[in-house]
C-alpha cells in the first residue's frame, strides 16, 4: 500500500512502491521516480445511483490515480495537511477538503439531511470507508480535533466543518442567533449539531 506523510505543515508526501493513490486534480506540486498519472473520474462510488447524487449535489470530486515508483508531493493554495488514518471506519469529510487517499477505501455520497424545512435544500458530504490513510486540508490552520461525548453533543460552523468520524448522528440547528449577532444573517442561518461518541475537526477559517 502507498503510504502518506506530513512533509511539512502544508505538503503531502506520498511513496509509491509499486502502489497508487488517488488524489484532487491539480494538488501534485512534484514528483520523482517513475510514476504515471492518469483521470480517475469522479468521487461519490461508482453507478448510476452516484451519479445522479453528484449531479443532484454538485458534488464533483475530479481525481487523478498516481502510480508506480517514487515519492510525490501534494498541495492546495497553502492550505495546511492533516494525514488520518481509517481502520475499518467511514470518514465523513467536507469534498473541499479532501486531499489524498490510499489503501482500500470507497468514496461516497451520503445524504446528511435538509438545511431547514423552508429553504428545502439538502446538505451532502461525502463518505471514505475502509482501511487507508486521508489526506485532508484545512485553512486558516491546523486541524482542531473536538470530542463528542453523549454527554456533551457538539455544535459546529458548517464552514468551519471539515470531518467527523466514530458513532456519530449528525443534525440541523436551525435556530441560530449567533450568526445574526456577527451580522452573518443573510438567508436561514443553521450549524451541524453532532451527537454520540466520535471526533468533529473543524478549522479555523470559514469557507
Amino acid at each position: 500500500m502507498a503510504q502518506l506523510f506530513e512533509q511539512s505543515k502544508k505538503v503531502i508526501e506520498a511513496h509509491l512502491a509499486g502502489t497508487s493513490l488517488r488524489a484532487i486534480s491539480g494538488a501534485m506540486i512534484a514528483y520523482e521516480g517513475n510514476v504515471q498519472f492518469k483521470a480517475a473520474g469522479f468521487g461519490g462510488g461508482d453507478g448510476v445511483l452516484a451519479g445522479l447524487k453528484r449531479r443532484a449535489t454538485g458534488e464533483k470530486l475530479s481525481l487523478m490515480e498516481c502510480s508506480g515508483h517514487g515519492r510525490v508531493f501534494f498541495a492546495v493554495n497553502g492550505q495546511h495537511v492533516t494525514v488520518v488514518d481509517l481502520n475499518n471506519e467511514t470518514l465523513q469529510v467536507e469534498s473541499q477538503q479532501l486531499l489524498a487517499f490510499v489503501g482500500n477505501l470507497r468514496t461516497d455520497v451520503r445524504f446528511a439531511g435538509l438545511r431547514g424545512a423552508s429553504s428545502g435544500q439538502g446538505l451532502f458530504t461525502t463518505t471514505v470507508s475502509g482501511q487507508g490513510q486521508v489526506a485532508l486540508l484545512s485553512a486558516g490552520g491546523p486541524l482542531i480535533h473536538l470530542e463528542v461525548s453523549p454527554q456533551y453533543p457538539l455544535v459546529v460552523d458548517p464552514d468551519a466543518f471539515v470531518a467527523a468520524r466514530g458513532n456519530l448522528n449528525q443534525s440541523f440547528v436551525t435556530d441560530v442567533s449567533w450568526r445574526t449577532a456577527i451580522g452573518q444573517g443573510s438567508g436561514e442561518a443553521f450549524s451541524l449539531r453532532w451527537d454520540g461518541q466520535g471526533v468533529v475537526l473543524i478549522q479555523p477559517a470559514e469557507r
